[in-house]
């Protein structure tokens, strides 16, 4: 079972990390409304530059987290919740500007990842 949670530790940590290191300027079908970069979504949302930096700060220490978490098993669950906290978020931001699901697919696999990844640390730790 380690190397099942392992595995999706390292899939959402990379996840996160694509998003918000590799993609941040630019644009992908997923992206917010019309966004082309995760500022222009942020704002399409009414949230304030600030906020985007700050959520940056927490996905990134999140996924850091999930992966230093392979061999430090008490972070895992604390930032999965994390991660399900944001994603949940994310989810509701979507819904705000009243995007096609598909843009939410996502923010809904990465839920369900955090999901899988609090179960199975709090059942097995």
């Amino acid at each position: 079972m380690s190397t099942f949670i392992s595995s999706l530790q390292i899939v959402a940590a990379l996840g996160l990390l694509n998003v918000w290191l590799l993609r941040f300027n630019k644009s992908t079908n997923y992206r917010g409304a019309s966004a082309q970069n995760l500022k222009e979504e942020f704002a399409v949302y009414g949230l304030p530059t600030w906020f985007m930096y700050l959520i940056g700060a927490l996905k990134i220490g999140a996924a850091l987290a999930l992966l230093v978490g392979i061999w430090v098993p008490p972070l895992v669950a604390p930032a999965a919740l994390l991660l399900l906290v944001l994603m949940l978020g994310a989810l509701a931001m979507h819904i705000k500007v009243g995007d096609p699901l598909i843009k939410s697919m996502p923010a809904a696999i990465m839920l369900l990842l955090a999901l899988l990844i609090v179960f199975i640390s709090v059942n097995n730790g």
